[in-house]
C-alpha cells in the first residue's frame, strides 16, 4: 500500500481510497482481501505505473489500464508474492463520482498520509454497492457501522440528497431505522 501511494504521489496521479479499508477505518474494522482506489489517470501515466511494478513481483496489465481509461472502468494490481490486490477504479464523469472525489480528505493511517473518502460518501457507496450486488449484507453492515460511529460528524442533508439521486432511498431508510448511532 505504501509503495502504491508513493507511486501515485510521485506521478501526480490524484486518488481516493474507498471501500472496505476506509469503512474499517471509519466504522468497524474487518478483514478485506483488496484495497479499492479511485484514480484519475491519463494515458501519459501508464508507463510510470508499469515501470514501478515490475512483472517479476507484480501483475499489472498495460492493456487493462488502457481499457479502464477508455471505458471508465477498473484494473487491478496484484502482488504475486504476497497476494495483495489493489482495485483501481477510474474516476468517471458521473456527478456523484465527481462530488465524492472532490470531497476526499487526507488522513494518517498505517504510517502513511493518504486521501480517503469522507464518511458520508463511504456510507452512500456501500449502500450503492449493496443495491448493485442484490442486497449484500456485508456492504450494508459496513455502511451501518460507519453511520453509527461517524453520526455526529455526518452531513445528513448531503446524504439525503444523494440517496435520492442514487436511487438508494430504501436502503438509506432501512439503515437509519436499524442503526444505533454513537452519541
Amino acid at each position: 500500500m505504501k509503495k502504491v501511494l508513493a507511486v501515485l504521489e510521485k506521478n501526480h496521479i490524484d486518488y481516493m481510497i474507498t471501500g472496505s479499508l476506509v469503512s474499517s477505518m471509519q466504522g468497524e474494522p474487518r478483514a478485506s482481501h483488496n484495497v479499492d482506489i479511485v484514480v484519475n489517470i491519463t494515458t501519459s501515466s501508464i508507463q510510470a505505473l508499469i515501470n514501478a511494478f515490475p512483472s517479476s513481483q507484480y501483475y499489472l496489465s498495460e492493456k487493462s489500464i488502457h481499457e479502464a481509461i477508455a471505458h471508465k472502468s477498473m484494473f487491478n494490481l496484484l502482488d504475486t508474492n504476497e497476494g495483495d490486490k489493489i482495485d483501481f477504479w477510474m474516476l468517471s464523469d458521473d456527478a456523484y463520482d465527481q462530488s465524492r472525489f472532490a470531497r476526499k480528505t487526507e488522513t494518517m493511517a498505517f504510517g502513511s498520509k493518504m486521501k480517503i473518502s469522507k464518511p458520508e460518501d463511504t456510507v452512500l457507496m456501500k449502500l450503492r454497492w449493496a443495491k448493485m450486488s442484490g442486497g449484500s449484507e456485508k456492504q450494508f453492515t459496513d455502511a451501518k457501522m460507519v453511520y453509527e460511529v461517524q453520526y455526529k460528524k455526518l452531513d445528513l442533508n448531503y446524504m439525503e440528497h444523494w440517496a435520492k439521486k442514487l436511487k438508494i432511498e430504501k436502503l438509506w431508510k432501512e439503515l437509519k431505522k436499524k442503526a444505533s448511532p454513537l452519541t
